[in-house]
């Protein structure tokens, strides 16, 4: 492997494994550039992002400008003369002053198979969408949003049980492999960067709490790929006698390619609570059922459909 001077620019969790692979790897974390610390729980204690945790744990240095629009915001970054920046969810624009400091660029590890899925929530959207597979892709960034030219990509089956966080972990972790393959394609001069195909370009909106309410007037399926896509957050839910009721996991019923289209009760309005087992309570959608397997009341914590269904009376009560 071909060593490089390398900078890192990161936040979440997501980005975490990436940082990990290079401290491990032959290659020289310069240093780490990480958002300011941020109000985070109940008390609303400045707390340190999850990339900057790992660079303390792993005794890198740490810069974490407001902006990097600014000669004061970009100093360090400039000082650390990288070859690279690897940026992971660093969630600050960098502009064309601060995209051409490395000598080699700045590459991006994106949760898609780009150009499908720019953006800011290219994981839930796939599953939202109903997506097959989904994937990483690293590409040398530009000024545009998403709009680099493609260095690597690397495909990965969305499953049926997949959900946001789920899905999430798994493309981290591949994101990983691939960013150190690139890299050292990178610096070897046999990886070819490539520009997007100009056809199937979609836009992954950043997710919005309002989106987490259920219509029940939609299909079973679309509702169930909204509890797997929004879980961990910001968790779909519905309204139960005027309070908020979170719904974990559920499972579509009665459509097209899903066991028990024949098998079921239907004919009520949308919403409409029709039957209790031990593994779930079955809702009627605008289309199908959904079978809802874990529910969360607000203060208590996540319980089972069946135990939810012993403490109160559920068949022909409606949700909305």
């Amino acid at each position: 492997m071909t060593p490089l001077r390398i900078a890192f620019a990161g936040t979440p969790d997501f980005s975490v494994p990436a940082l990990q692979s290079l401290v491990r790897s032959a290659h020289t974390v310069v240093g780490v550039l990480t958002q300011p610390d941020r109000p985070k729980g109940r008390g609303q204690q400045l707390a340190a992002s999850p990339v900057k945790q790992a660079a303390q744990a792993a005794g890198l240095v740490v810069s974490q400008p407001e902006t990097l629009r600014t000669e004061e915001g970009r100093a360090a970054l400039v000082a650390w003369q990288p070859d690279v920046l690897v940026v992971v969810a660093y969630g600050l624009i960098l502009p064309p002053a601060a995209l051409s400091i490395p000598k080699l660029g700045c590459v991006n590890i994106h949760a898609s198979l780009l150009p499908r899925w720019r953006g800011a929530a290219p994981i839930q959207r796939a599953i939202l969408a109903g997506d097959e597979e989904t994937g990483v892709t690293i590409m040398l960034m530009d000024p545009g949003l998403d709009t680099g030219p493609m260095l690597l990509t690397r495909r990965l089956r969305i499953e049926a049980g997949d959900t946001g966080g789920s899905l999430h972990d798994r493309l981290s972790a591949l994101g990983a492999e691939a960013l150190m393959e690139s890299l050292e394609g990178l610096a070897q001069g046999t990886l070819r960067p490539e520009p997007q195909p100009e056809a199937g370009v979609t836009y992954a909106a950043k997710l919005e709490k309002a989106e987490a309410r259920i219509d029940w007037m939609a299909r079973a399926i679309e509702i169930e790929r909204k509890v797997r896509a929004f879980n961990p957050w910001p968790i779909a839910e519905t309204r139960y006698e005027g309070e908020q009721l979170r719904i974990l996991k559920a499972t579509a019923e009665g459509v097209a390619g899903i066991p028990g289209e024949s098998t079921r009760p239907g004919g009520q309005p949308p919403g409409t609570i029709l039957a209790v087992s031990e593994r779930a309570f079955l809702v009627q959608c605008g289309q199908g059922w959904l079978a809802v397997h874990e529910v969360q009341r607000p203060g208590r914590k996540p319980v089972t459909a069946r135990d939810f269904a012993n403490a109160v009376s559920l068949v022909g009560q409606h949700l909305g």
